[in-house]
């Protein structure tokens, strides 16, 4: 099927769905739903393709003009630089729209459960994954997303162990996902008399929050324990066994939740946190499972790759998988230049899968 031919489906598919709509006969709340959501999918792409289709008509017009023997010279050269102009945009309303053509990641529209672990460097690693924490918030915050803190063990000297956050808004899967691995951290610790640079590091997981219609979870292949929380030195905070332990069976994945005073809440994020770790490990296999390897793509998700390192003796980040070094660490850990490396990333990625399929 060529490209036009495409196109005019798309825009054929796009009327039908706006008129079986209006028509206000439908009774099944679910179709609707569905429906509102392929056309409010299509409608960019529908307004690009009246883009596209514009271009063409003006270039076809301007084509016209510059071979018809009746043009004087002076109007044939407008006529010339002007179909110039307008290929050109053709060529990029083209690209464009093949890129929104691409297969979609399922779960880009998804929320985010990212989980933060310090690694390697000890405290050092733990101030830095904090930093990194502090980074995604900030991050959510410009992008007006909600950020939730479902789970922290700090340190208590202002790093943290492992921090588990849910990230609610539009479109916040499809930015994250090229996050998960380790980053590395290149700097002078504050308690290093010498001046030596340390080199410490903390890995960044982002799983697709997953729905239960995604995930079905039955409860016989759940264990679940509760015991007392405990806080930093391991005393306990409370006098209830409100935290809890859920071990999915099947696949050994365990989740522990004991920051909420509630047992039953601690139990919801529990289960929310596995949820997304199982469809995230489903997802894992059927991308295994495919023919292609998984090393050579922008955000594969490999937790043990060394994606990035964040050096702030020379000022820069430097993301690894595409070879792009910034020099504006404070801006990327204010989350402010952040979208410069994932617009990166995603370009990448969006290259590879059109040559893929040109």
């Amino acid at each position: 099927m060529s490209l036009d031919e495409r196109l005019d489906q798309i825009v054929s598919r796009h009327s039908e769905l706006s008129d079986l709509m209006s028509r206000g006969e439908m009774t099944d709340s679910d179709v609707f739903v569905r429906m509102s959501k392929e056309f409010a999918e299509l409608d960019p792409v529908v307004a690009c393709i009246g883009e596209l289709r514009a271009a063409q008509n003006e270039a076809g017009d301007l084509a016209g003009l510059i071979a018809d023997p009746d043009s004087d010279d002076e109007m044939r050269s407008m006529a010339q630089a002007e179909f110039h102009e307008f290929t050109q945009r053709v060529r990029e309303i083209e690209k464009k729209l093949q890129i929104m053509l691409l297969p979609r990641d399922e779960a880009d529209d998804k929320n985010a459960i990212l989980e933060v672990r310090a690694g390697t460097g000890g405290d050092e690693a733990a101030l830095f994954a904090a930093d990194l924490l502090r980074m995604y918030q900030r991050y959510a915050d410009k992008h007006g997303w909600k950020f939730e803190i479902m789970s922290v063990a700090d340190t208590g000297i202002g790093g943290i162990k492992d921090a588990s956050v849910e990230i609610s808004g539009r479109g916040v899967f499809a930015r994250l996902k090229y996050e998960s691995g380790v980053h590395r951290v290149q700097r002078v610790p504050e308690t290093e008399s010498g001046g030596r640079i340390h080199t410490s590091a903390a890995t960044v997981a982002v799983l697709p929050e997953a729905e239960e219609v995604d995930v079905q979870i039955e409860d016989k292949d759940l264990r679940i324990d509760t015991y007392r929380a405990q806080g930093a030195g391991g005393q306990h905070v409370n006098t209830t066994d409100s935290a809890v332990r859920i071990t999915h069976l099947p696949t050994g994945i365990v989740v522990q939740q004991q920051d909420e005073k509630s047992q039953h809440k601690n139990r919801a994020k529990a289960l929310k946190i596995l949820r997304a770790r199982i469809y995230d490990a489903e997802r894992e296999a059927q991308a295994n499972a495919r023919a292609e390897d998984r090393k050579n793509q922008v955000g594969s998700g490999d937790r043990s790759e060394r994606i990035r390192t964040y050096n702030f003796p020379q000022g820069r980040v430097s993301d690894h998988r595409i070879n792009l070094t910034i020099h504006k660490l404070d801006k990327v850990l204010e989350g402010e230049a952040l979208d410069e490396i994932v617009d990166a990333l995603t370009s990448e990625d969006q290259a590879r899968k059109l040559a893929e399929v040109t």
